[in-house]
């Protein structure tokens, strides 16, 4: 029975591509048409201007994408693998100054990313981030990049689904945090829930440490009889929570066996630590109303579970830069969206070396966490749907919903 509260009366949220020539065509045409979503974002009431989702509207069981493409950034500095001038948009090295992270480690690890379709380009559009950021080689020839479909097997994969700026960011941000992983790309054979549920469990039989999964699907009914294909003790499980505010949970970040990442704004500052973060507008929070609420969260007001657990940057105009032809991309590009952060703590979680601490988010919330953590205490991400000043859509201290417990302060809270 769902247990209804005044926090879990919401529209539902979503997104509606913005419209802009010079990359009209990188946003997937996959499942055009449909009119089920996360709800509708206009041009008037987005998260930013310039912003364009790589995931359109979806049918009612599907999943999107969370990836978002800035379309105003200046053009791409270079677009070839020769260049000698630095790509606009947050590096690796921008990251782990950021976060305080060490550059080595992980090479013990495996990191999986679950997408939709087949990114044909994929590995050649990785060597290039990876050559131009001075990261090692991590092909199918030296073990380190694994390409399968939902069933394990090379060959046949899936036709392109339009996510292939998603498969880029995820590839590029475990690059990013963990250079010395490996790299395994499931592809399932379409948005589908239960496809991607599949490649989730396939990639746990592979041997993955860290799973991480760029996309949802808005809570419903439905929700928990899903849950058994995201609890995998001993493979930590993470889920970006969505990049429309504070509304209605996404699965799987809303499974309380799944590590939710929300999202902030990261800018260079003056201060001792160089950098700064808000809670992003666009980061998911939400109160369940079909997950109970796991016995290590406490938060206050919300009943069921709260999402998020803990956060990174996901902001597009603070975005990371990204290397990919696919869809049309013209190769350099800079991305956001909580689809840049969970593939990014995913591999801080394999830098750290302990997956199988992380059943679940409840290692962040303990109190020896706390000093391996940024809290992030200002923003909010009530755009579309206001919580009345309560930490479920406002950065505050400790836990908060866009952020969770906060962002990576080194390893000690990994």
């Amino acid at each position: 029975m769902s247990r209804i509260s005044s926090h879990r009366l919401f529209a539902v949220l979503g997104a509606a591509a913005l419209t802009v020539a010079s990359l009209a065509a990188v946003a997937g045409p996959a499942n055009a048409g449909s009119t089920e979503g996360h709800g509708t974002r206009t041009a008037a009431s987005s998260v930013a201007s310039g912003v364009k989702d790589v995931c359109g509207k979806v049918p009612a069981g599907y999943a999107r994408c969370f990836a978002e493409i800035r379309t105003d950034a200046p053009a791409p500095k270079h677009a070839a693998a020769n260049a000698t001038t630095a790509p606009n948009g947050f590096g690796p090295a921008d990251l782990h100054a950021a976060y305080h992270l060490p550059t080595t480690g992980g090479t013990d690890q495996t990191v999986a990313i679950v997408d939709a379709g087949d990114d044909a380009t994929a590995e050649a559009d990785l060597a290039v981030y990876r050559s131009t950021y001075g990261l090692p080689a991590c092909t199918t020839a030296n073990g380190c990049f694994h390409k399968v479909n939902q069933r394990g097997a090379a060959t046949p994969l899936p036709p392109d689904r339009g996510w292939g700026v998603e498969i880029a960011l995820d590839l590029d941000m475990v690059s990013a945090a963990c250079p010395q992983c490996k790299i395994l790309l499931v592809e399932s054979d379409d948005a589908l829930g239960t496809d991607l549920a599949a490649a989730v469990d396939e990639a746990v039989a592979l041997g993955a440490d860290e799973v991480s999964n760029s996309y949802g699907i808005t809570e419903s009914s439905l929700t928990p009889g899903n849950a058994k294909h995201y609890q995998h003790p001993g493979t930590a499980i993470l889920a970006s929570s969505g990049d429309y505010g504070y509304g209605i949970p996404s699965e799987p970040a809303v499974f309380s066996s799944v590590i939710a990442v929300g999202g902030t704004s990261l800018t260079k500052d003056s201060s001792a630590r160089g950098w700064s973060e808000s809670a992003w507008q666009g980061a998911g929070s939400g109160c369940s109303a079909w997950v109970d609420k796991p016995a290590w969260q406490s938060d206050p007001n919300c009943p069921g579970r709260m999402t998020s657990d803990v956060s990174a940057v996901a902001d597009p105009n603070t975005g990371l830069a990204v290397y990919t032809v696919a869809q049309g991309a013209p190769g350099w590009i800079i991305v956001g969206g909580t689809s840049a952060s969970s593939p990014f703590l995913a591999g801080v979680i394999a830098l750290g070396g302990h997956p199988a601490k992380f059943a679940d988010a409840s290692p962040f919330y303990a109190a020896s966490a706390q000093a391996g953590l940024y809290d992030v205490v200002s923003g909010n991400n009530g755009i579309f749907q206001d919580c009345g000043g309560d930490y479920q859509c406002n950065g505050a201290v400790g836990y908060d919903g866009p952020t969770g417990m906060g962002t990576p302060n080194g390893l000690g809270a990994f």
